[in-house]
C-alpha cells in the first residue's frame, strides 16, 4: 500500500517513510508510526507522520502491524 491517503494510516503500524533530508535520493526510513501530521485526507507526496523515535517525514509505503 502507498502512504498517501490517511484513512489507510494509524498509529503503531510499521511504515518507509523519506525524511526531508533524503527527499532527493529517496532513500527510506522504517519505523513505527507515533503520529499522524497531515490533517488532510490524502497528499500526493505521502502523508507527514512522526516515528516511534522522534523522526519525521512523508510515507512511502505502509508495511503492517
Amino acid at each position: 500500500m502507498d502512504g498517501r491517503q490517511r484513512s489507510s494510516i494509524k498509529p503503531g503500524i510499521r511504515v518507509n517513510i523519506v525524511l526531508k533530508a533524503d527527499q532527493r535520493t529517496g532513500k527510506l526510513t522504517e519505523g513505527t508510526v507515533k503520529d499522524i501530521l497531515t490533517n488532510s485526507p490524502n497528499h500526493p507526496h505521502g502523508i507527514k507522520v512522526r516515528l516511534q523515535d522522534g523522526q519525521v517525514g512523508r510515507v512511502q509505503e505502509i508495511l503492517g502491524e
